[in-house]
């Protein structure tokens, strides 16, 4: 692990202000009282782990939308690059940009070579940390994440 311990379950989510691979601003408020968030840190764009993950959250989106649920993929890769991964792949939901690495550090998910380590958080409308998976299985974490979903909100879709 590199710099800041990972974030807990009960912690309060830190702010994001980041651009998405179309150049739009994203904050964590936004989906304040609205919304779930499932952040999911990655390692780097168009690499087979990342590709695989990706393309997991982009093939759940409908029953992740049962959840009420905002997906958004996080690196270290620049804007032009997720607009070519995600263009690539046809992704439906933002990848944000954290080139200088504050938001994947404020959240523990740096790793030791200055990547973003593979870490998703769940987030709840009220800003707080609600499941964390700090190792992540690219061809399984989707359905990890529906699950916890479906324990948290208490029903399934």
């Amino acid at each position: 692990m590199f710099g800041t311990p990972i974030l807990q379950v009960g912690d309060l989510a830190p702010e994001l202000k980041l651009k998405d691979q179309n150049g739009n601003l994203v904050f964590l408020r936004d989906f304040a009282g609205k919304k779930w968030v499932v952040l999911y840190f990655y390692p780097k764009d168009d690499t087979p782990g990342c590709t695989k993950e990706a393309c997991n959250f982009r093939d759940a989106s409908e029953l992740l939308d049962r959840f009420n649920v905002q997906v958004l993929g996080v690196s270290v890769d620049s804007r032009e690059s997720h607009q070519t991964f995600a263009r690539k792949l046809k992704l439906r939901f933002p990848l944000l940009a954290d080139p200088d690495r504050k938001v994947t550090k404020a959240y523990g998910a740096l790793a030791f070579y200055r990547l973003a380590r593979r870490t998703t958080f769940i987030i709840d409308p009220e800003g707080r940390i609600r499941k964390v998976f700090p190792r992540v299985d690219p061809k399984t974490h989707t359905g990890e994440v529906v699950a916890a979903l479906e324990a948290l909100q208490g029903s399934g879709p």
